[in-house]
């Protein structure tokens, strides 16, 4: 795309003057800050109920609101309402990261991930929830935990929001209290995995999972600051529905 065609490449959009709106928040590193609205009126009604997530038609007013940030209008949005999830970075002493391979059906492939898995517990925390994930997938323990990344999967249909985190001081669950897979885990298999090849395959797009290509990228960038800005295992998560 040239210039004359589409904008001066690392420009802003829409020509302006690269400082941010008025309405907008920043963060100490002068980056913008996303921002939670929950004072849009709504109504929702539920259209079906699912096996792990509910299918939901919202109809939203955004006049007034935010200072018309939102836009105009009354608009009627169908998105699936999920429980949340959690992911494991596992890293042992060589810097190496655990792979599991799982069959996904809605893509039909066979990808390689992190061990995650859903906050279906009632209050069970994020970190604990990752520790279960942790040891019923990949039969280890950690001693060591640290919110790596949180993002929304895929916000312009679902409010799935994902927590990762870095786990490292690993050691075997004991063979007597591991956990009995079953469904498409009990096909799973393992693998260890230099951080620096995992990065070159996911920049090469050879490996897919979303939790697997933010994180690896995540743990690469975090590794090469000295592991510096690591938040907590109980920093504050204010984009899952439960914690807002």
């Amino acid at each position: 795309m040239t210039a004359a065609a589409g904008g001066a490449v690392g420009g802003t959009v829409g020509g302006g003057t690269g400082r941010l709106p008025a309405s907008a928040t920043a963060g100490a590193s002068g980056a913008p800050l996303d921002e939670l609205v929950t004072s849009a009126p709504r109504t929702s009604e539920v259209l079906h109920r699912g096996y792990v997530w509910d299918l939901v038609r919202d109809v939203v007013t955004l006049d007034g609101v935010a200072d018309g940030a939102l836009g105009s209008g009354t608009v009627t949005r169908e998105l699936l309402r999920h429980p949340g999830a959690v992911g494991v970075l596992a890293l042992d002493e060589q810097e190496r990261i655990l792979l599991l391979r799982q069959y996904r059906h809605p893509v039909e492939h066979l990808l390689w991930e992190l061990p995650a898995g859903l906050l279906d517990v009632p209050g069970e925390p994020p970190h604990l929830a990752a520790a279960r994930e942790l040891a019923e997938e990949a039969d280890l323990r950690a001693g060591t935990y640290h919110v790596l990344l949180d993002w929304f999967l895929s916000p312009g249909g679902s409010d799935e929001a994902f927590r990762l985190f870095l786990a490292r001081d690993l050691t075997p669950v004991p063979e007597a209290e591991r956990h009995q897979r079953t469904d498409e885990e009990a096909g799973m298999v393992s693998t260890w995995v230099p951080l620096e090849a995992a990065r070159d395959a996911v920049l090469a797009g050879d490996l897919n999972s979303p939790s697997l290509v933010a994180g690896v990228l995540a743990a690469w960038t975090a590794r090469e600051r000295g592991w510096s800005e690591l938040r907590p295992l109980d920093a504050p998560w204010p984009q899952h529905r439960a914690y807002r």
